[in-house]
């Protein structure tokens, strides 16, 4: 009885080897079938590279790819030399038969270099590779920014306009500064000198004053033309402001001038309290003294100390209401 057991057990094991020997043959055979089929199978192909919308700093990559019926993704290569250096984010092109069209945005290039680029398109069946290609950028187009600075400008005082002359060719370009007075009907006319800018294409133009609110801008001397956006500098009127006791209990006398001379404009006394706010207290009108220089006066009662200023309020159209610096009542 043991020995026919020991017989079945040992033809079970026998069984048992020859089954996985098959399933080994079989394993076996499917993997060089595979191996076969994907060495059979093309690599991928690539036509019609090219590149458009070159701008200074961007340009789009495009081509053709042609999966060959095997799941291909595909990337641009792209640097100052056939060495490259820099490559597109990987992205599919499909599993078909038939060319498809693919395409990638680089951006972050220099203005007047060559850049040199190719397609690359990998797959199961391999890598394939275009020719090498090449674009050059063009140069930045210049362009002027401008600001007066400050804006406003309290009347008769200097101040500054400055910006940059931005591109290629910015550096050490001729340029102008140009005004056009109110009523803006006269039309621009030079100030000043013409200057350079600086290596970084910076320029300052120093101005003594201003009588009224002009119209600025700046232009370049010379091809190519190129002018900033009009910036209107207002000339804000200027504003002195006293206080002085007077004999009667509580009551000050607050007085001063507004340069030019603005008849008829409305004076605001206010108190400067904690948190930035005011609180009125009073005002009169402004009432004509000089052909160039007015006055106003009136006395109030002051219920509480602190720090006073006046608000001289125009509207000629010529010149912009402003502040007077501020005065400690105790």
């Amino acid at each position: 009885m043991r020995t026919r057991n020991a017989l079945k057990v040992g033809r079970q094991a026998h069984g048992g080897r020859r089954f996985l020997l098959v399933i080994a043959l079989l394993s076996a055979t499917c993997a060089s079938a595979a191996l076969a089929q994907a060495a059979a199978a093309a690599t991928p192909t690539i036509s019609s590279v090219f590149s458009t919308g070159v701008t200074f700093s961007t340009a789009t990559l495009k081509g053709n790819v042609n999966p060959q019926g095997q799941a291909t993704n595909y990337y641009f290569q792209y640097g100052k030399t056939s060495g490259y250096g820099a490559q597109t984010p990987l992205a599919p092109a499909g599993s078909g038969t038939i060319p498809v069209k693919v395409s990638q945005q680089i951006g972050g290039l220099e203005s007047l270099t060559i850049y040199h680029y190719r397609l690359v398109a990998t797959s199961p069946a391999g890598t394939s590779t275009s020719p090498d290609h090449s674009f050059k950028t063009p140069k930045i187009p210049l362009s002027l920014q401008m600001a007066g600075v400050p804006n406003p400008v309290p009347f008769g005082e200097p101040f500054i306009v400055e910006g940059a002359l931005a591109g290629t060719g910015g550096a050490n370009h001729a340029i102008v500064l140009q005004a056009n007075a109110f009523p803006f009907t006269a039309g621009f006319k030079q100030v000043g000198n013409p200057e350079l800018t600086n290596a970084m294409g910076g320029f300052s133009f120093p101005v003594l004053g201003l009588s009224e609110n002009a119209q600025l801008r700046v232009q370049t001397i010379g091809g190519p033309l190129v002018t900033s956006p009009v910036v209107t500098e207002n000339v804000a009127v200027l504003v002195t402001f006293h206080a002085r006791r007077t004999h009667r209990h509580g009551r000050w006398r607050l007085y001063g001038t507004v340069t030019p001379a603005e008849a008829g404009a409305l004076v605001g006394f206010q108190r400067l309290v904690p948190g930035g706010r005011t609180v009125n207290a009073g005002g009169t009108v402004v009432r004509s003294s000089t052909s160039t220089v007015s006055s106003f006066s009136r006395t109030v009662r002051i219920r509480h100390r602190g720090v006073y200023r006046a608000l001289v309020q125009v509207a000629d159209g010529a010149h912009v209401s402003a502040y007077s610096a501020p005065v400690l009542i105790r």
